[in-house]
């Protein structure tokens, strides 16, 4: 070893025993202790990961990206992943890579519609308004809490283009049914997985991860996800256009294809044609797409290198987790609708949503719950349509539609929360839970 390569070493050294000694280190739970919705899972290999990415001092997309990249694809069994700086931005630039020329009679214009739920995450559908296509929202249903599939030939139109919706906490939508009906119609379908990493879904024998059935799929790594590189996301397809289109759109919109730092990887940056720039011009600045940066950084992907080795155990703990606190809560089942998997699936639950029954009061269970530490969430957006970022197209009546009613859609934003059921949790969590949300639809 050379005299910086031992030095190196003993500053990883000593940032493993700190992390050990200081920040894994694991309290026993008293009833009362705070308990929340989610939570970080790691160890001394995240923070050695994350040092050893500074000491290069790279920052930008480096070795640890190009690494984090082929493991996941090969976890999820895509060809091709692209690490991004969020869940949102991974929606965005899945969304914007259909809206690519190169997609010729596909690509989705300008006034174009895409189906989609006003119950869940706004920037699910943030980038189709933003963009100026126009979403369909359909109603969802209880208790699986996804998109109603018997509406979707309702909201069709001449206009439609695509499917873009998500895995609700973790449960799958009916995948089949989807893609049966995208494939009839020759529509799009990209999976908002952000929520539902890991989750499994199975088709006439076929059993495959979340994400990896549509066109193109989506993932989050913000800290309550399923895994965490702090900020980040990812966007995954099996499609070669697709990726040569999100690398460009998620790479300022440029054409070349070097890495940063990388110089004429193709051999031929100063003798090409393009557009009606002259002949020879520096294809590093060609641009083929209105394009953004939503790289994110090495340090990000190094954290991610770590946490994606001890995944899979992330998810039996979240189905073991779920699956205790739905026992536990079997004998209130009269007063509160229990969350039910999707058929065919086998879901890496985010959290466990749960619904008020008519005479249960959600304002007094979750005062309740939350007074006796235990954290919780609503369904997001619960209707999005609702809110004041639609005030001016509700008021105008355009940029989007509704197919159909939202009765259950507006039932989960009355009457549904969630708590949750992350693989830091233990038993004893988990029954305390129980037990609360019990004397609280009892009270």
């Amino acid at each position: 070893m050379t005299e910086q390569e031992k030095d190196k070493q003993k500053i990883l050294d000593e940032v493993a025993e700190y992390f050990d000694k200081y920040l894994v280190k694991k309290k026993d739970f008293k009833p009362g202790d705070r308990i929340n919705y989610a939570s970080r899972v790691f160890d001394h290999e995240e923070g050695v990961n994350l040092v050893d990415s500074a000491l290069e001092f790279w920052l930008t997309a480096g070795r640890y990206t190009d690494e984090f990249e082929k493991s996941l694809a090969k976890y999820l069994g895509v060809r091709y992943c692209s690490f991004v700086n969020s869940g949102s931005s991974a929606n965005l630039l899945a969304f914007m890579t259909l809206t690519s020329p190169l997609l010729k009679e596909r690509q989705i214009k300008p006034g174009d519609e895409v189906i989609t739920v006003a119950c869940g995450f706004p920037t699910t559908v943030t980038p189709m308004i933003q963009y100026g296509a126009v979403p369909v929202f359909i109603d969802v249903t209880i208790p699986q809490y996804n998109m109603d599939v018997t509406k979707l030939e309702s909201a069709l139109s001449d206009k439609t283009k695509a499917v873009m919706a998500a895995h609700t906490l973790g449960n799958p939508f009916n995948i089949k049914t989807v893609k049966e009906f995208c494939d009839k119609h020759g529509l799009w379908l990209i999976e908002d997985n952000c929520d539902a990493l890991g989750s499994t879904y199975e088709i006439n024998g076929e059993k495959r991860f979340t994400g990896t059935w549509g066109d193109i799929g989506t993932s989050s790594f913000y800290p309550p996800h399923h895994m965490t590189t702090g900020e980040g996301g990812a966007v995954y397809t099996d499609d070669p256009l697709l990726f040569k289109i999100s690398r460009s759109i998620r790479d300022w919109g440029r054409d070349c294809r070097c890495a940063s730092g990388q110089d004429n990887l193709c051999g031929h940056r100063f003798d090409g044609q393009y557009g009606e720039l002259p002949f020879g011009y520096d294809h590093k600045y060609v641009y083929s797409h209105f394009g953004y940066n939503l790289k994110a950084t090495d340090l990000q992907a190094a954290v991610g290198c770590a946490q994606i080795k001890k995944f899979p155990s992330f998810v039996e703990r979240r189905k073991h987790n779920f699956a205790r606190l739905k026992n536990a809560l079997e004998p209130v089942s009269d007063k509160l609708i229990l969350p039910e998997p999707c058929e065919n699936s086998d879901p890496s639950w985010f959290g466990f949503l749960m619904t008020c029954a008519d005479g249960i009061d959600r304002k007094k269970v979750v005062k309740y719950v939350e007074d006796k530490g235990v954290q919780t969430r609503m369904l997001f957006a619960g209707n999005i349509i609702k809110h004041p970022c639609f005030d001016q197209m509700r008021q105008s009546g355009k940029g989007y539609r509704v197919a159909g009613s939202l009765e259950n859609t507006d039932r989960i934003m009355n009457d549904t929360f969630w708590v949750g059921v992350y693989p830091g949790m233990t038993d004893e969590m988990i029954d305390y839970m129980a037990e609360t949300i019990t004397e609280a639809v009892n009270q």
